[in-house]
């Protein structure tokens, strides 16, 4: 669970990032979420966008890719949305503001 510091810290971080998962009319498949896997365990910070020919709803697919990728969701703002999980061992956000 992110704290409004770290959340704030990490959307500021957010925004130079291109996204790098498309989710389209599937929703949140069992491949778009290995995809999110692989991504956060190279990045930890990602941005996605949910393409127009998907109908559901955004807040609830960034919901289930996070809770399934075990990340947290940083913000959503229109069809894109932001996950974060730091990895354990190697990490590039140790300036993250602490708890």
């Amino acid at each position: 669970m992110l704290t409004s510091k770290q959340r704030a810290y990490l959307k500021a971080q957010a925004t130079k990032l291109e996204p790098v998962l498309m989710i389209g009319k599937g929703g949140a498949t069992p491949e778009v979420v290995e995809s999110a896997n692989e991504a956060l365990a190279a990045r930890e910070l990602i941005k996605a966008k949910v393409l127009d020919n998907c109908f559901e709803d955004i807040r609830d697919i960034a919901h289930i890719v996070g809770e399934r990728t075990r990340s947290d969701v940083v913000v959503v703002i229109g069809r894109k949305f932001v996950l974060f999980r730091q990895n354990k061992e190697k990490t590039a956000f140790e300036d993250l503001p602490k708890k």
